[in-house]
């Protein structure tokens, strides 16, 4: 089925409205609600997960329908700079002190994710895979099947790091004593990728620049320090 069929437009059009639909049904729950545990995406997916089953309709299908989501996922990405672009001057002046978090950041998540991995599961592969769920998914999955991880747990790890940092994150982190809009901001952009920064950005702008400026850098540093790393892990 091409995408240009009238069938494949129908069933596109028709996965695409019930996806949006229930989104939104979940989004002014939580607006109305105003409580954290009540978010959209993950109440969607755990709505459309057994709906998507109990129809026995593939994974693949649903994807390839909902694909025009994914094209909209990258003009929102980019959208995310917005806010650095405006403290830019800020971080010019801060930026080899936050480079150098960034990398030992990477570096401690990395490791001690994969060992800690590789003693509970004993198996690299998984291993592999879940030492890189900070990270952007693109790159992450790239890397993973480089070193023989499995592209599954890492994409469903990426997921859970994503959703958990933007439902708990600045909760835990102020919890912590640590209520600094650019340390909050750095810490979910490391830990949480592109979900958590688009919650936090909610907070305030300058949540939303640091959170911003360190997805960029830890999806570029990851790139180059975790195949180091494996290398002399494996």
């Amino acid at each position: 089925m091409t995408i240009f069929e009238p069938a494949f437009l129908l069933q596109a059009t028709i996965y695409c409205l019930l996806t949006l639909g229930i989104y939104r049904i979940f989004f002014a729950l939580q607006n109305k609600l105003q409580a954290i545990l009540f978010n959209p995406m993950l109440l969607s997916i755990s709505v459309i997960i057994p709906l998507l089953l109990s129809q026995q309709i593939s994974y693949q299908d649903y994807y390839q329908a909902t694909q025009i989501y994914t094209y909209l996922l990258e003009p929102a990405i980019v959208a995310l700079g917005f806010p650095l672009y405006q403290q830019l001057n800020t971080i010019k002046h801060e930026l080899k002190q936050i480079t150098a978090i960034i990398v030992i950041s990477i570096i401690l998540a990395i490791v001690s994710t994969y060992f800690i991995a590789l003693v509970t599961v004993m198996r690299s592969d998984i291993a592999v895979s879940l030492s890189l769920k900070a990270v952007t998914t693109p790159i992450a999955l790239v890397i993973s099947e480089q070193y023989q991880g499995l592209s599954s747990i890492t994409a469903v790890g990426i997921m859970f790091a994503g959703l958990f940092g933007a439902l708990l994150g600045p909760k835990w982190l102020s919890l912590l004593g640590i209520n600094s809009a650019r340390a909050q901001g750095l810490a979910i952009g490391c830990a949480s990728h592109a979900l958590g920064t688009a919650e936090i950005t909610k907070k305030s702008l300058t949540h939303g620049a640091y959170s911003s400026l360190s997805l960029i850098l830890t999806a570029f540093f990851t790139a180059i320090i975790a195949p180091l790393a494996f290398s002399m892990m494996m």
